[in-house]
């Protein structure tokens, strides 16, 4: 009795199953809803692909709909590409008879690849709209991409379909050396701010030569990618006072993506080397960022100047020097893997009314870290014959933003002089008693917090509430802030002069 039970219901089953119509289509009545009605793919170079967008299309009536097309109104030749529901399509540009059940949603996903000759002439907008359906019921979402020309730099392709090549490390790393005279590019040792630049493979600078960054140059690193500067070469970076946030005079390092998601992502280029036995290196108002190491110093052969300049969201490193000389004056580093600023294998520093911040999370991070040793150098360890900290601030998120790694085999010479540091941990150790140890410190103001203005957008300004403001020796002055605005006397501490903050 049970079994015919069973069967009689798995026949009601079936019979009703064949009578439903959910599944079965209407045309679409131009009805669709949208998550947005344009849809802005943020400012892509020429030639480079961009991110993927969404959009989301609702069918809000109780039926299930079929839309007989979904393409671009450029068709196959638009330089947009998408994908509905996962699927591809003709090229990822005309779909037919898309199903979208009732009260239920599908996903497009668009990305482009465009020329600047695909652009508008007069505005470098590449636009093209997304078409539901036709006639009478045919809706459309608009696309806007903004197309940036620059100068592209790149290895050269061997016959043998290999790439150019140059040796860093002793290792061959895809790379070409900059020329002053190449047929497409002009002078590739002027780096001027007609045109941004990119970067793909490390760019060399030759033996001799002299690499030149003019006020406004914008330089754009490819994946993978950074600056050489080796034997007896030299880099200098003239970058001058900005007006405005848009940082026009000032010289700017930083990955290739100009989408904004890529605005603050660490990691997205390598680094500028400057390899031993370089030399005659000035910094001036540069601004770099989402490097691995941004600054790779590795005993350049004389002093190096760095002044007014930033470096944020580095891997590693915001600067690392090894036994190098360094003057850095209105210089701001935060958020780095192991340390903003890291001094080793000893060296000759002075800082003046700098801050070194880390917000990196982590228990191993420091704002600024000192040694006079390296592991696996010969020999191992390098006198440290000057760190000076001058009217500085040394901060972060952290327990400890300052550390100092000693070895008694060679001599290790620092001094903090009215600095705010942060070192939270009590402890005996006799290298971090900044209270009673005027030898390396005096004036310390210790585990106050500098209320910076933003610290999560870099912003590292203060006001008259801060812990730093007035708190500085006018023997150290440096005249003018970062900004290029005049210190009062007593000075602030940091690289920025005091100001009110915007309401």
């Amino acid at each position: 009795m049970r079994q015919y039970f069973s069967i009689f219901v798995l026949g009601l089953i079936l019979a009703f199953s064949s009578c439903r119509t959910d599944f079965d289509t209407v045309a679409s009545s131009g009805d669709l809803k949208f998550s947005k009605d344009t849809v802005y793919l943020d400012t892509v170079f020429k030639n480079i692909g961009s991110s993927t967008y969404q959009l989301k299309v609702y069918n809000r009536s109780k039926n299930d709909i079929s839309i007989p097309t979904v393409q671009f109104k450029k068709g196959l030749n638009s330089k947009y590409r998408m994908t509905v529901d996962g699927m591809s399509g003709n090229n990822g540009k005309i779909f037919k008879d898309v199903t979208l059940l009732a009260k239920d949603s599908l996903y497009i996903f668009i990305e482009t690849t465009a020329d600047i000759t695909d652009a508008n002439p007069t505005d470098f907008l590449y636009t093209d709209e997304i078409q539901f359906d036709s006639g009478a019921n045919l809706q459309e979402v608009a696309l806007v991409t903004l197309i940036q020309d620059a100068v592209f730099l790149y290895p050269n392709q061997n016959p043998d379909g290999t790439k150019e090549k140059i040796k860093i490390d002793g290792k061959e790393v895809d790379g070409f050396y900059l020329s002053e005279d190449d047929s497409t590019n002009g002078n590739e040792l002027l780096f001027t701010n007609d045109k941004p630049y990119v970067i793909y493979g490390y760019a060399g600078v030759p033996e001799n030569k002299t690499v030149t960054f003019e006020a406004g140059a914008r330089i754009h690193f490819h994946a993978n990618s950074g600056l050489y500067v080796g034997n007896n070469a030299s880099l200098q970076i003239n970058g001058t006072t900005s007006t405005t946030d848009e940082l026009e005079n000032e010289v700017v390092f930083e990955g290739d993506r100009l989408e904004s998601l890529y605005s603050d992502i660490p990691g997205q280029w390598k680094s500028v080397i400057f390899e031993k036995g370089s030399a005659n290196h000035s910094i001036n108002h540069l601004t770099l960022k989402n490097a691995i190491i941004g600054l790779d110093f590795r005993s350049p052969s004389n002093t190096v100047e760095i002044k007014n300049s930033q470096i944020y969201n580095c891997v590693e490193y915001g600067i690392l020097a090894q036994n190098t000389q360094i003057i850095g004056e209105n210089l701001v580093i935060n958020y780095a893997g192991l340390s903003s600023l890291s001094c080793v294998y000893g060296g000759n520093y002075k800082f003046t009314h700098c801050t070194f911040n880390n917000n990196w999370s982590g228990s191993s991070q420091f704002a600024v870290s000192l040694s006079n040793s390296l592991a696996g150098a010969t020999p191992e360890t390098n006198p440290l014959t000057q760190a000076t900290f001058n009217n500085c601030i040394i901060y972060g998120s952290n327990t400890n933003e300052f550390n100092l790694s000693k070895n008694a085999n060679a001599p290790f010479v620092y001094q903090l002089n009215n600095c705010l540091l942060k070192f939270s941990s009590s402890t005996t150790n006799s290298d971090y008693q900044f209270k009673t140890d005027t030898e390396h410190y005096n004036n310390i103001i210790l585990n106050e917090n500098p209320k910076f203005y933003n610290v999560s957008q870099n912003k590292f300004n203060i006001d008259k509430t801060s812990a730093a403001f007035a708190k500085g020796n006018q023997a150290y002055i440096i005249p003018t802030d970062i900004l290029g605005i005049t210190r009062t006397s007593p000075p602030d501490l940091g690289a920025y002069q005091s100001q009110d903050f915007p309401k």
